[in-house]
């Protein structure tokens, strides 16, 4: 063999031995590059509230007011956030991949109804209530309530609304029991700025502080 069939022969087992690391990187890139990378759902909430002191109202206070959990069945039990295509099929609920709640949204709704109704009276949980009527305080309005629909809403691909339905049950709390003053159902719609999850968000949480203003009102009226 010449001596320049040996200096080929050694830069090709050079150039042989290279190539199985640069196909090793090459794989690694495409690995980690590649989209079956796991991706975190974004959380979304009805925003900070009041982030600075209200002023005090001048209305005379009204009747303290105990708020029981906000009871949710089926599907808002969790965080997933939920919308309907109704152009195709109302009857399907259907949960974003890639955002949720920060929480079930009835305790979103339970959060941001008594920052409201704290505007006007004391909000007291159930079992500080009934504390207080056997202390021979004055006996607190109690307030239950059911959320049946939290969701958005697509009228059509590029138009949908937040839909909130409550059914709200108003009663007097008295050393015998709870004495039933009142019941009804607060249906609220409000229209997506955007046609995705951010655009539900925001009509839902306006849905919220609309059914929030019709409760508040509902139980002036009581008491």
């Amino acid at each position: 063999m010449t001596m320049k069939s040996i200096a080929q022969s050694g830069r090709l087992t050079r150039a042989t031995n290279r190539f199985p690391l640069a196909f090793g990187l090459a794989l690694l890139l495409v690995a980690c590059a590649g989209p079956d990378r796991p991706t975190r759902a974004t959380l979304y909430d009805f925003g900070p509230g009041a982030t600075a002191p209200l002023p005090a109202t001048r209305q005379a206070p009204l009747s303290p007011l105990a708020l029981g959990d906000i009871e949710a069945g089926g599907s808002l039990d969790g965080s997933a956030m939920l919308y309907r295509l109704a152009y195709a099929d109302a009857n399907e609920l259907r949960p974003y991949a890639q955002a949720r709640w920060s929480a079930p949204p009835a305790q979103l709704v339970r959060q941001r109804l008594r920052e409201h109704l704290s505007l006007r009276r004391a909000v007291l949980n159930m079992g500080e209530g009934a504390a207080i009527t056997r202390s021979g305080g004055q006996a607190p309005l109690v307030l239950r309530l059911e959320l049946e629909e939290f969701s958005q809403v697509f009228d059509s691909p590029a138009a949908s609304q937040g839909v909130l339905r409550l059914r709200a049950t108003a009663a007097e709390n008295t050393p015998s029991g709870e004495k039933l003053l009142a019941q009804r159902t607060v249906v609220v719609r409000r229209p997506a700025p955007t046609a995705d999850a951010p655009g539900g968000v925001q009509a839902l949480t306006a849905a919220t502080e609309a059914a929030a203003e019709e409760i508040d009102q509902w139980l002036q009226q009581l008491r």
